[in-house]
């Protein structure tokens, strides 16, 4: 696709999963490369290392995108003391670019967890434990003839989405009044005259990340030269962000049938998990990658198994024989998050070449 940057594939996965989304300790984003040069190649990997930047440099690609951010801690210098330093080394030396789609991709509905649902056969999916840190309310005051076109440009901008409906707002008529100062502009009324105007009280809820969008586009359409407007963050949970989902097979399984369902359906060599229970599995949360912090929710959510990674020995107690724990690694369990950013890069970018890696960069070997 001629024409292309990194920043413009760099917008796209952030319009998909945005950096706001992140978890804190997170560093997901452009982490190497210059935003405005021009994309030569893709190249698609769970883990970015010294190997990947060697595949990319073979196949002629000078971007790669990658789950895992190789950069994750500071870095105070770069004299190729570790596998880190040496990645981001070779990789600046070659003018190769890193992008990093990590915990963001992890927290938005249609992201990692949703492939895994995917692969297991699950339905009607949600996020398990939504994020209500992550909306705003905006409250302003309209005249009522420009209220619908005011509206149409906070919609536009990403006002007024709630879960599958779309321009959703609260309107309520009343009377606002003001008296410009000699100093104003009035686009209504006159200067040193008190004036009573006709106006519309809208809210709208917006993802608190595109405020800066939202309040531009008031601004722009608002017909008056002092806008008067409240903002307000909400706890409300945000149904298509937060941390693993939950779903339903379609059929209940037995046990042991959905433990082989699952070791074939995610092409897995081995599944740690707790002692198996004498009760059909239905319901099964998920979460890619670290989620024993998940698990009481699984609970509390009526899951009969949780399907995840990285369960630390004592942790396994804590399922309490309530539902069953499958720890089916931590590679394993992302590593189609490498198909789903094929998918999504190879239709927004169709003519455009989007390599997989072939690198196994699992650092975990099982002996058989």
């Amino acid at each position: 696709m001629a024409g292309l940057r990194i920043k413009d594939v760099a917008h796209f996965l952030e319009s998909l999963a945005p950096a706001a989304y992140q978890e804190s300790y997170d560093n997901s984003g452009l982490l190497t490369g210059d935003p405005e040069g021009a994309v030569k190649g893709i190249l698609i990997t769970l883990d970015c290392t010294e190997s990947i930047v060697d595949e990319a440099i073979a196949r002629g690609a000078n971007l790669i995108v990658a789950h895992h951010p190789i950069i994750f801690k500071g870095l105070k210098r770069l004299t190729g003391a570790n596998y880190v330093e040496r990645t981001v080394i070779k990789a600046i030396r070659n003018d190769i670019a890193i992008y990093a789609i990590h915990t963001n991709l992890d927290n938005v509905q249609g992201g990692v967890n949703q492939k895994i649902c995917d692969k297991i056969g699950l339905r009607n999916t949600r996020i398990l434990l939504p994020r209500t840190d992550v909306l705003t309310k905006l409250v302003t005051f309209i005249p009522r003839e420009q209220a619908g076109a005011v509206l149409s440009a906070l919609y536009e901008a990403g006002a007024g989405q709630i879960g599958n409906y779309e321009n959703c707002s609260f309107r309520v008529d009343g009377q606002g009044s003001f008296k410009p100062n000699e100093k104003a502009n009035p686009a209504i009324g006159e200067r040193m005259v008190q004036e009573v105007v006709d106006e519309t009280r809208v809210e709208v809820i917006f993802p608190s990340h595109l405020e800066r969008r939202v309040m531009t586009a008031l601004r722009e359409s608002h017909p008056y030269e002092e806008v008067a407007f409240y903002l307000t963050s909400l706890k409300n949970p945000h149904q298509e962000v937060g941390s693993g989902m939950i779903g339903e097979l379609e059929t209940a399984l037995e046990p042991s049938e959905f433990l082989q369902r699952l070791k074939t359906s995610m092409d897995l060599k081995v599944i740690r998990h707790t002692r198996l229970l004498d009760q059909p599995i239905k319901k099964v949360a998920v979460c890619g990658g670290a989620g024993s912090f998940l698990l009481p929710h699984a609970q509390r959510a009526g899951a009969q198994a949780f399907v995840s990674a990285d369960f630390k020995y004592h942790e396994f107690f804590d399922a309490e024989d309530k539902l069953i724990i499958a720890d089916i690694g931590h590679y394993e369990s992302e590593v189609y998050t490498k198909d789903l950013l094929g998918e999504v890069l190879t239709k927004k970018f169709p003519t455009f070449a989007i390599n997989f890696s072939s690198t196994v960069t699992n650092p975990i070997s099982y002996l058989k």
